[in-house]
C-alpha cells in the first residue's frame, strides 16, 4: 500500500488475473475484503430502485 514502508509486515498486493476494475472496500463491513460487496448500501427492492441506484450513484 502507498503509506507502507518497504519493510511493512502489513503490506497488501493485489494481482488482477484479468484486466479489470477492482472496487475496493473503505467502509471495512464488506465480507470480501479487500473488495467491496456492497454492505454498506442497504438492498434495494424492485427494479426502479436498482436503476435509480445505478444510475445516481447511491
Amino acid at each position: 500500500m502507498p503509506n507502507c514502508t518497504p519493510d511493512c509486515q502489513q503490506s497488501l498486493e493485489l494481482r488482477p488475473e484479468r484486466e479489470q476494475r477492482l472496487l475496493l472496500c473503505r467502509c471495512s463491513r464488506s465480507a470480501n475484503l479487500p473488495y467491496c460487496d456492497g454492505s454498506h448500501s442497504p438492498p434495494a427492492t424492485g427494479l426502479a430502485d436498482k436503476w435509480r441506484r445505478f444510475f445516481s450513484g447511491r
